[in-house]
C-alpha cells in the first residue's frame, strides 16, 4: 500500500489536516486531502463543502460548481452551499444562473431584500 502524505491516516486525521491547510490558505493542498476524503464519505456535507470552498479559493470554479450542485441537490435548503453555488456561478460570469440561488441563499438566511 502506497500512500502519500495527503490520503494518510484516519478520516479524523485528514479533516483536521484538510482543515488547517485550509486555514493556512493552501487551498490546493486542501482539496487533495478532501478528495480522497469525499470520496470516502461521498454521504457527509462537511468535507464536500469545505472541498467546493477549497476549489473556489483555488479558482478551480468548475470543481467548485460539480461538488456544490451535489450538495444542492441532496440538501435544497443548504443554505452556504446555495450562497458559494450563486458565487461562483457569478465568478464564471453565469449571472442569470447564479441569480435564483443567490435569492434562495438570502431567504433561507433571512434577507428578503428586493434587487
Amino acid at each position: 500500500m502506497n500512500t502519500t502524505y495527503y490520503d494518510h491516516g484516519t478520516p479524523a486525521e485528514r479533516w483536521e489536516r484538510a482543515g488547517m491547510f485550509f486555514d493556512a490558505k493552501d487551498y490546493a493542498a486542501a482539496a487533495r486531502v478532501l478528495g480522497g476524503l469525499v470520496e470516502e464519505v461521498p454521504e457527509q456535507t462537511g468535507p464536500r463543502l469545505l472541498l467546493a470552498r477549497s476549489y473556489y479559493h483555488s479558482a478551480q470554479l468548475r470543481r467548485a460548481e460539480e461538488e456544490l450542485r451535489v450538495i444542492v441537490e441532496r440538501d435544497p435548503v443548504e443554505h452556504y452551499a446555495r450562497l458559494m453555488l450563486g458565487r461562483t456561478l457569478q465568478r464564471q460570469g453565469r449571472d442569470e444562473e447564479a441569480r435564483p440561488h443567490l435569492r434562495i441563499a438570502a431567504a433561507l438566511g433571512g434577507s428578503f431584500d428586493e434587487e
